[in-house]
């Protein structure tokens, strides 16, 4: 089956390589971090983000989605210069920006879903929810670690991201399988 939803594709192929730039910047804010409780923390989240990835692809091959070479290098760069910026920018920065980021990646999945939903395809429910709840783990544990930094009020200032989210999943309310569809509405449409 050929996906007939450009809006759907791109996002593929869009999520494909972001999760790259993710993995690499990642990788730098990991081995620029001190304590050990912290680099075990981004490195597990490292691990989540190639294994979105994967899994991206696979459902990318499934449907004869070609990996966007532009994204490829795009995302690459992206994620190399996030990569080494992490030694430079100080502590609070490479939490915030991920935990921001992450914030965004949320509703990738869940407008995936709601996409493939609409073209009749449920097979992929299952991963895509998981991938979206994942994605919500990371934005909740890099939120956590800046809550009460006294950069935050600035940031969110700022860049809009901090205590008001860019996804409308509360984890503490329940986020189910069942009602991955009424998440994310209004979210990159």
């Amino acid at each position: 089956m050929l996906l007939n939803d450009p809006v759907l594709i791109n996002l593929l192929k869009q999520a494909y390589s972001a999760e790259k730039a993710a993995s690499f910047a990642y990788q730098g804010h990991a081995a620029s971090v001190r304590d050990i409780e912290e680099k075990k923390a981004i490195r597990q989240i490292e691990i989540d983000e190639w294994n979105h990835r994967r899994e991206v692809l696979t459902i990318m091959q499934q449907y004869q989605v070609p990996v966007s070479k532009w994204y490829e290098i795009k995302y690459h760069l992206i994620g190399k210069t996030i990569s080494a910026s992490c030694y430079v920018i100080g502590w609070f920065m490479p939490f915030y920006f991920a935990g921001s980021l992450e914030s965004g990646n949320v509703c990738e999945y869940v407008r995936m879903k709601r996409h493939f939903n609409a073209l009749g395809v449920t097979e992929h429910d299952e991963i895509l929810y998981e991938m979206s709840l994942k994605e919500k783990e990371h934005e909740v544990y890099f939120f956590q670690k800046i809550e009460h930094n006294k950069w935050l009020p600035f940031f969110e200032k700022v860049f809009s991201w901090g205590n008001k989210k860019k996804n409308d999943i509360d984890l503490e309310k329940g986020f189910s399988i069942e009602n991955t569809n009424t998440y994310c509405e209004n979210y990159g449409e």
